[in-house]
């Protein structure tokens, strides 16, 4: 039976719905027995609504009956698709499966492609069929070339002789390869050329004398290149292949490979063919070519063992002959020989008995307490006694080589020069000077040289110059004198000076002790410390340093006591010095003291200690001003919760400072460097703080690097640095930044200061401009602008604004600076820990690096986490 179309099968379902309202309008005109009528239609469907329900049934039907007819043809296109799934794959499996036959029968030439790439069984077979075809292609390949090898080795293992192997091998690998003509060359070391050893297929009488030098035509590049030639485009003047079926034809391809055995060249083959050479016969002659290279070095260095052997024969020979003479002319010899050993022990003894003499003259000279140097008429040195060492410190060889040239400073050396020069004028006169030298070890000598000309003694033949080290007596000549002026200043001093033994007996004391006693000053001389009139404070405590003095001897250092007395109507203070002095051996022999009255510093001490204290209160009251105006810890954590600020003045009072103002969302932050420190900083700072305030207070609303420039003018006209009699050059370096906290966006412009940014843990520094706020313009040049960065704030971003205070402190334990880059690292290091800790981290650094180091600077250290 006919199935029905979409339309039928449409058009009987909905015409089955209209049967429903059809009965029911009947069923309802039954009810009534009135005539069927329009308007009994429309009263019936005001009278009954189920009427207008059961109107709405052919609807539905018409709907149901749609959607029925379209999912039906829905479900027949599907299956007529998968029937056609089927019958394509059932012919592909066919395909496939005649191709898997003719593949396990070993035709793989057969022509079969996939279908598609989602052909997974086709595809498959295919890469079989590749990986098969090549697994047969190359075993085929190894075996031709074993063949070939196998064929080459047995002509090497049956010849000893290189021109009958050179044809057998060529003969062999031409019928191997399937060439038309081949050469052999083998390389002559000694004149540097190939000759032709073996030719095949050629016109062997016009060939076999030929030779060819390294380098030239294609035969000697391959040689030269150590490499393969392998040419298919012919050279013009390259020979013919003549025959009797191809008549004259030049070849197709030219194959060049030379014979190398370590990289050393033994020889070159050379092919011709009328075909393209394959890649595999290019390789396997490759292989064959270092193997016939090995066999013909073998055979050279046999060729050669053999030479030289018959050459040894013949030389033994002759070697033989001369034994008799040889042997008659070694008697002669021997004979010879005793009469010089005898005149031999003569000589020895002569020099021996010379060699005592120069050993005890060398003593004796390297032992002398003087030096001597002999110059030549040309001023240059030529001996130089053995006693150099002990007396400057250098051998005679370094004074020859002039390592002591840089021990004479330069008058020494003209003093040297023109003695010598005044020998050679004056020959009969001697001369004599002083000069200071450095000896090896670095002490300071000074040497007296005597000189005498006897370049006419044929002796000595040159300027004898006797120099003796003369130190100890001009340290004694110095100390005399030393001691003469110390005389001297002693009685004219205004100080006590008295100087006792351990015994506390008096050698000196200056005029100044009268006014303390009834003696006078020559009186105390030789005098015991118990024996004189002296006041009695002085007296013990001259005795007391004395008994300690005696008592620790060698370990007695200079000591300083103060003592006061009531003289002359007043109270005296004085400072009692004591100086150990030493004997030669180093033993404390006596002890000086200087007794010197600080009455009247004590006094200007006190006034100025009263002063300094006013001073001082004045200063804690201007820190108490600066401390109520600038921002505090608290303050600082009001506007930002993680943040902290290590602020540290090196005086009371600091010229650096931070600054904070908020205007509308937006906050002004600076940390501010003015010049200098304490009070004089002070001062400027609060220039810098109403100038900032005024500025940022006005309506306008000034990016940071416009702010700098009101500020930088502000303090050139506040300081009259723009004035052309100006003199102050103060000024100051600011990190200003201008947070938005609800646009999260940061402004920041730089006068000779950084920001630090960190995100993420990745440190980005945006740094200040060169040019600071404040001093004397530069005539004619141009300031550079302050420029002016935008950044986005992010979560968690921090940044650090900090004064020159913290990099510039020297500390640690070489003495260096703390750098800009020791605080970067401190900053990353710990970027995951609170601004407390961090705080905490910069406090506790800057302490252990300043160790005993003075605070050079004021510290200022911004931090702000958002």
């Amino acid at each position: 039976m006919k199935s029905l179309s979409k339309v039928q099968f449409i058009l009987l379902f909905t015409s089955i719905g209209f049967l429903f309202p059809i009965l029911a309008w009947l069923i309802e005109l039954g009810k009534t027995g009135e005539e069927y009528s329009i308007y009994w239609l429309l009263n019936a469907h005001y009278n009954n609504p189920s009427l207008i329900v059961i109107n709405l049934i052919p609807v539905v039907f018409f709907v149901i009956s749609y959607i029925i007819a379209n999912r039906k043809e829905e479900i027949k296109e599907k299956f007529n698709t998968v029937e056609d799934q089927l019958s394509n794959q059932a012919e592909i499996l066919n395909r496939v499966t005649y191709f898997a036959e003719k593949i396990g029968k070993g035709h793989y030439d057969i022509d079969f492609q996939a279908t598609n790439k989602s052909d997974v069984l086709g595809n498959t077979l295919e890469n079989l069929r590749k990986k098969l075809y090549d697994n047969k292609q190359k075993e085929y390949l190894q075996n031709w070339e074993m063949v070939g090898k196998d064929k080459i080795n047995e002509i090497l293992r049956r010849h000893n002789d290189i021109n009958l192997l050179s044809y057998d091998v060529l003969k062999a690998l031409i019928e191997y390869l399937n060439v038309v003509q081949g050469v052999i060359y083998i390389y002559n070391e000694e004149k540097d050329v190939l000759y032709i050893s073996s030719a095949y297929a050629y016109d062997r009488q016009k060939f076999l004398k030929d030779e060819v030098k390294v380098g030239e035509g294609l035969v000697g590049q391959a040689a030269i290149e150590k490499d393969i030639v392998y040419r298919v485009e012919i050279p013009e003047d390259y020979f013919s292949i003549t025959s009797g079926i191809l008549g004259e034809k030049k070849p197709d391809s030219i194959l060049v490979v030379p014979l190398l055995m370590e990289e050393k060249l033994q020889g070159v083959f050379e092919f011709a063919s009328i075909r393209h050479f394959k890649t595999h016969e290019i390789e396997f002659s490759k292989n064959i070519a270092e193997i016939v290279a090995q066999t013909i070095y073998n055979l050279k260095i046999t060729e050669k063992t053999e030479r030289l052997l018959k050459e040894s024969q013949k030389m033994t020979q002759e070697l033989r002959e001369n034994e008799e003479e040889l042997r008659q002319n070694a008697e002669e010899m021997r004979m010879t020989q005793e009469e010089l050993e005898k005149t031999n022990i003569n000589l020895e003894e002569k020099v021996e008995e010379v060699n005592r003499s120069q050993k005890k003259l060398h003593s004796l000279l390297e032992n002398a307490s003087e030096l001597i140097l002999i110059y030549d008429k040309d001023k240059e040195l030529k001996y130089v006694s053995p006693s150099a060492k002990n007396i400057i410190g250098f051998s005679e060889e370094e004074i020859f080589e002039r390592k002591d040239s840089s021990k004479i400073n330069k008058k020494g050396y003209e003093d040297i020069n023109n003695m010598l020069d005044s020998l050679l004028n004056r020959p009969e006169k001697h001369q004599r000077i002083e000069y200071s030298y450095m000896s090896k070890d670095g002490n300071i000598l000074f040497l007296e040289s005597i000189g005498h000309n006897l370049l006419h003694n044929p002796a000595i033949n040159g300027l004898l110059l006797n120099i003796n080290d003369i130190t100890e007596r001009k340290r004694a000549e110095k100390e005399q004198r030393m001691r003469g002026r110390m005389q001297t200043l002693s009685d004219n001093s205004p100080d006590v000076i008295i100087r006792l033994d351990l015994n506390k007996k008096i050698f000196y004391a200056n005029p100044v002790i009268e006014k303390y006693s009834k003696f006078k000053a020559n009186e105390f001389n030789n005098k015991k410390l118990k024996d004189v009139s002296l006041q009695k404070e002085i007296t013990d405590i001259i005795d007391k340093l004395i008994d300690i003095a005696k008592e620790k001897q060698s370990e007695f250092k200079k000591v300083k006591e103060q003592i006061q007395f009531f003289h002359d109507e007043e109270t005296k203070i004085f400072d009692v010095n004591a100086i150990p002095e030493y004997n030669d051996e180093e033993a404390l022999e006596t002890i000086l003291f200087i007794i010197h009255d600080i009455t009247e510093l004590k006094k200007i001490e006190q006034v100025i200690k009263e002063k300094n204290e006013k001073i001082t209160d004045s200063i804690n009251y201007a820190l108490r001003l600066q401390n109520a105006i600038l921002p505090n810890q608290k303050s600082f954590k009001r506007l930002f919760n993680d943040s902290f600020m290590f602020y540290l003045p090196k005086d009371i009072v600091s010229g650096d400072f931070p600054w904070v103002y908020e205007k509308g969302d937006d906050i002004y932050v600076a940390a501010i460097d003015f010049t200098g420190h304490g009070v004089p900083g002070a001062m400027l700072s609060l220039i810098g703080y109403f100038l900032m305030n005024q500025i940022v207070s006005e309506p306008e609303d000034y990016k940071p690097s416009e702010v700098l420039n009101f500020l930088h003018k502000g303090v050139q006209k506040t300081l009259k640095q723009d004035e052309d009699e100006a003199s102050a050059r103060d000024g100051m370096d600011v990190a200003l930044c201008k947070i938005n906290k609800k646009k999260n966006t940061l402004q920041f412009s730089g006068a000779h200061r950084p920001l630090y940014h960190i995100r993420n843990g990745e440190l980005t520094e945006y740094k200040g401009t060169r040019k600071a706020i404040g001093g004397i313009p530069k005539e004619g040049i141009k300031e550079p602008e302050f420029k002016n960065y935008v950044l986005d704030i992010q979560e968690n971003d921090a940044i650090y604004i900090f004064s020159d205070g913290l990099p510039d402190q020297f500390g640690g334990p070489e003495g260096r600076k703390y750098f800009p880059k020791r605080i970067k690292q401190g900053i990353v290091d710990n970027n995951d820990k609170p601004m407390n800790e961090i705080y905490s981290y910069f406090k506790n650094d800057y302490y252990q690096w300043l160790g005993d180091y003075k605070s050079i600077d004021d510290v200022l250290l911004i931090g702000i986490r958002f």
